[in-house]
């Protein structure tokens, strides 16, 4: 059996992510961070999605990026915006400056010391919040500077970034997990999640998660506050 390491937050897309590699017979690798984000439920969440979806072990690694802030979800001193409160075109301070290459790069150095050529990343290039590393184009640049940096690479073993959910919309996120039979009342999508998991209804988040239920006619098991 290959394996894979799967990048899991603890939300919608990233349980999708572990459910597609996990149908395609990986033996999955889930990998969490804890960066010192406002929505700590998530990680929660995280071991609850990695063990339903029967992941062969779960790292939470530890990385605190409060330290640079520059973000709503790392700084307490900037408030998560409510939906639709921000210009279309400006990228929402819910942004974190660089998150996903640093959670790329831990996910590429597990997967090495793993003798593992496959990562799986849920970032969606369609209903989502204008973040620039969620692009089509970054994940193809990456992959690219992966097989430059690793030994991995030079012995022939190379590696392949698997993006699975990066042209559906989130309704058809959804059916997929659905399809997967993925539990999503235990994801938390929610930017500001209260410590017991439940979304506050009103962020950008929340938003799309909700739109996604009612687009697909199917009853949102979100728990709100």
């Amino acid at each position: 059996m290959n394996k894979a390491v799967v990048l899991v937050s603890g939300g919608l897309d990233s349980a999708t992510a572990l459910g597609i590699a996990r149908e395609k017979g990986f033996e999955c690798y889930a990998l969490s961070v804890d960066y010192g984000q406002r929505h700590r439920s998530e990680l929660t969440a995280a071991q609850n999605v990695a063990r339903s979806l029967k992941a062969h072990a779960h790292q939470i690694v530890p990385l605190d990026l409060t330290v640079f802030g520059g973000s709503a979800l790392t700084d307490q001193a900037i408030a998560v915006p409510h939906a639709g409160g921000e210009r279309e075109e400006t990228i929402p301070m819910t942004y974190v400056p660089a998150r996903n290459t640093i959670f790329l790069s831990l996910a590429l150095a597990w997967a090495e010391t793993l003798d593992c050529r496959d990562i799986f990343v849920g970032v969606n290039a369609v209903d989502y919040s204008g973040y620039p590393d969620c692009r089509p184009e970054y994940i193809q640049a990456f992959e690219h500077m992966a097989n430059l940096a690793t030994k991995a690479a030079l012995d022939g073993k190379f590696l392949t970034i698997h993006a699975p959910l990066m042209h559906l919309s989130k309704k058809e996120i959804i059916q997929t997990g659905i399809n997967l039979e993925i539990d999503f009342s235990a994801t938390v999508s929610c930017y500001q999640a209260d410590v017991h998991g439940r979304a506050c209804g009103c962020c950008d988040s929340c938003a799309i998660r909700r739109e996604g239920f009612l687009a697909l006619g199917v009853v949102d098991p979100t728990r709100y506050r």
